[in-house]
């Protein structure tokens, strides 16, 4: 599915919104006690609309190399469906929170950084109930993975901003996949299955006797 890159970001917006809406501190800041937002739009973004909350922004996606020459999936008697696409999402996860005056709140933003370690090492895995958009309602799972990429890169991502840094997260979300639009190709049908295990020791005992 080509949505299922939106899905997965809905699907960590939702549930960050909801442990945050649940902290006993920080849900006197997010809806629908306070203004703060999550957004799924950059830092800067979220600065250009006025907006405090935290940026859950999709900057990087990478091809899942070991699952990229899976082979097609057999539908019986005769066709094959072309596999999906494997991906990789990387996502950066940052504070962008204000106080009263609107001056920069670190102690807020340290806040919801630790809120964020504690949702996703809770919840390594997100499947049923959780996904949204169209994953919702599928057997999917999405594995969220808190990685710790280099100061360099961190300091490449920061200067396409253009905006100072500040201290984010990185996780990595897998596996999404995007189907193909390529229709189901016609294969050759399988007309014989190789006996089971069980089934080929009782026969070669069989021919023994």
């Amino acid at each position: 599915m080509s949505t299922a890159l939106l899905a997965a970001s809905r699907t960590l917006q939702g549930l960050l919104l909801a442990e945050l809406q649940a902290d006993p501190v920080l849900q006197l800041l997010f809806p629908p006690l306070g203004p703060s937002v999550v957004s799924i739009a950059t830092p800067d973004g979220m600065v250009a609309q006025d907006l405090t909350g935290v940026s859950v922004w999709l900057y990087r996606v990478a091809r899942d190399e070991q699952r990229l020459n899976q082979p097609p999936l057999r539908l019986p008697p005769d066709r094959l469906r072309p596999p999906p696409l494997p991906l990789r999402l990387h996502y950066l996860m940052t504070p962008v929170m204000r106080s009263a005056a609107g001056d920069p709140a670190p102690e807020t933003d340290q806040h919801v950084l630790g809120a964020i370690l504690r949702t996703f090492h809770s919840r390594p895995l997100l499947s049923g109930a959780f996904l949204a958009g169209t994953l919702a309602g599928t057997d999917r799972e999405l594995a969220v993975r808190l990685e710790s990429p280099g100061l360099e890169e961190i300091a490449r991502v920061w200067d396409t901003l253009e905006q100072p840094y500040r201290t984010s997260l990185c996780y990595e979300v897998g596996l999404v996949e995007v189907e193909s639009t390529r229709l189901d190709e016609r294969g050759p049908p399988v007309l014989e299955s190789w006996p089971r295990l069980g089934q080929a020791t009782q026969a070669t005992a069989g021919a023994g006797t």
